[in-house]
């Protein structure tokens, strides 16, 4: 049954004005196109809509159901448009971000926040994980974009930076390294060294950082959660070295930081963004959200800083 939407525009009018030169007026058709669309909707429905002679128009019983089910037919095509609209304005929807747990947990909040209070029906979904799989989640199409470290670039990514964070030395309060105004990576790998996991890019560049100081790196012990790492340095077990992102999530008190040098490592985090799709119209408008944060030079934690803006790598 081949019923259109012009046909039941047209039946709903004629229907409600119980008029066809009134319903005309209001279409802005003229009235023999109007009888002709309502002439094919009976003809196809194969019942009599409307009783019509030369004054008058009535709705016979089928009619006064038909005028029922054609306007919600076309309450909830206006209701589909409307928010299909709004998801291509970015309004609707939802954006899936994949992300480290420190940028989920530190950085992402209060843009969430400012992002949610402008668009209330948007959902933000983060993928929380360690690098590689925070990549492969890009790249195999999970998450629209993510925020995250990147030891080597994959293909069909485009990266964007967006802050970088130095690595303190982590340390018990009473340890005498915490009377220095720095610690040398030197002095850190003589002392027992508390370290993320393997799998972890705080420890692929904590290795690499010892190496650079004529160093190999024995860790005393290690857990893959940096909150874990310190809460055994709160505890005196020994010394550790985490970027700055991180600090808020181990343990308040009972710690010291203090930079490192010999040599001053940063982590650069970047905007990973997919080259051969499309991104969906709200993580457009989440990065308008993220890069409003950094053109005003929100403030981040100490030892956080913004980089600036550029052309995507």
């Amino acid at each position: 049954m081949d019923v259109t939407l012009r046909q039941l525009t047209a039946y709903a009018a004629v229907a409600r004005a119980v008029s066809f030169t009134a319903a005309a007026a209001e279409l802005h058709v003229s009235q023999s196109s109007l009888s002709r669309a309502v002439a094919d909707l009976e003809r196809t429905l194969g019942m009599r809509l409307l009783e019509r002679d030369t004054r008058n128009v009535r709705l016979t019983p089928a009619g006064a159901e038909a005028l029922r089910i054609a306007d919600q037919i076309l309450a909830a095509h206006r209701a589909g448009l409307a928010q299909l609209g709004r998801y291509g304005a970015g309004e609707r929807g939802a954006v899936a971000l994949a992300t480290l747990p420190s940028v989920a947990a530190v950085l992402l909040p209060p843009v969430i926040s400012a992002f949610r209070a402008r668009r209330p029906e948007m959902t933000v979904r983060l993928l929380d994980g360690l690098e590689r799989s925070v990549l492969d989640r890009v790249v195999d199409g999970d998450a629209d974009f993510a925020v995250s470290t990147v030891a080597r670039r994959a293909p069909g990514v485009t990266l964007r930076p967006l802050v970088r964070d130095r690595f303190d030395a982590v340390l018990p309060e009473h340890h005498p390294l915490a009377e220095r105004a720095e610690v040398t990576w030197e002095e850190l790998g003589r002392e027992p060294f508390l370290a993320v996991g393997t799998d972890s890019s705080v420890r692929r560049m904590t290795d690499a950082a010892f190496a650079q100081a004529g160093m190999e790196a024995n860790p005393a012990a290690e857990a893959s959660n940096v909150a874990t790492v310190g809460g055994l340095v709160a505890a005196g077990l020994g010394v550790s070295a985490l970027p700055a992102l991180v600090h808020p999530l181990v343990v308040p008190g009972r710690l010291v930081r203090r930079p490192l040098v010999g040599p001053v490592v940063e982590r650069r985090l970047y905007v990973v963004l997919p080259t051969r799709r499309t991104l969906p119209p709200g993580a457009r408008r989440f990065l308008e959200q993220l890069e409003e944060f950094r053109s005003a030079a929100d403030a981040l934690p100490a030892g956080v800083v913004w980089e600036e803006a550029g052309e995507d790598r």
